[in-house]
């Protein structure tokens, strides 16, 4: 079966040239396009697609509500902004309301076709660089404006609280943006351990998917950042 997909985007020649590049790929079928936030929400009803390409910025509802009401009304579709840039609120936002990564309007057409496979089976479509420095950045930025980390609420404690000790590690790991291949050689097992132990963060903590596991990780306290833009290390909160 192909991936199906919704293209949101207020510009035409934008959506129709994002529409056409993914309709020529042999797995992948473009089953409706949306000029606003208000038409994704009915074309994501109306066809059920696996991934929803959703702009930021559009007219009548904006990116980021849609994706909030998408997210919470159709948990099997996954969501992709659409930015013009690289790294801004917008995305860190994004994420939280529930999207599962970020493309920039100029990516190359192998990228796109790449990103929609990529989230559409799960996996994580922020680079591991990328995903150090935008979580860290951003939840920095946070508890900066909050005088301080955020303290874990007694709902993630309790979800944290039913990972097993290897589970929890790969949670940290996750974290560190590293990719499944790169997790089993720090943990010292098979990729398809690996699988199988995200697999079971995911469905313990509640989360759609790895993605979102970064952000419980910074969000909760389990793993803060070691320096500003989240390239070093992470420290484990005492």
């Amino acid at each position: 079966m192909p991936i199906r997909v919704v293209v949101a985007d207020d510009q035409e020649l934008v959506r129709a040239g994002f529409g056409m590049i993914l309709d020529a790929q042999p797995d992948i079928e473009v089953v409706a396009e949306a000029a606003d936030g208000e038409q994704a929400i009915e074309a994501v009803r109306a066809h059920a697609p696996d991934v929803l390409l959703l702009d930021v910025r559009m007219p009548v509802m904006d990116g980021l509500e849609a994706a909030r009401r998408v997210c919470a009304e159709f948990p099997d579709c996954k969501v992709i902004m659409l930015t013009t840039f690289d790294i801004d609120d917008y995305v860190y936002d994004a994420l939280y309301a529930g999207a599962s990564g970020f493309l920039l309007k100029d990516v190359r057409r192998d990228d796109l076709a790449h990103g929609v496979r990529m989230v559409a089976s799960g996996e994580a479509l922020l680079a591991p660089s990328v995903t150090r420095r935008l979580i860290g950045e951003f939840t920095a930025r946070r508890g900066a404006a909050g005088g301080g980390p955020a303290q874990p609420s007694r709902a993630p404690s309790r979800l944290l609280e039913q990972l097993t000790a290897r589970e929890a590690e790969t949670l940290r790991l996750l974290a560190r943006g590293l990719s499944n291949a790169e997790i089993a050689a720090d943990l010292v097992v098979s990729e398809h351990t690996v699988k199988t132990h995200v697999s079971n963060v995911l469905a313990k903590l509640q989360l759609r998917d790895r993605v979102h596991a970064v952000v419980f990780a910074y969000e909760s306290g389990a793993v803060v950042a070691g320096s500003a833009d989240g390239g070093e290390p992470l420290r484990e909160i005492p």
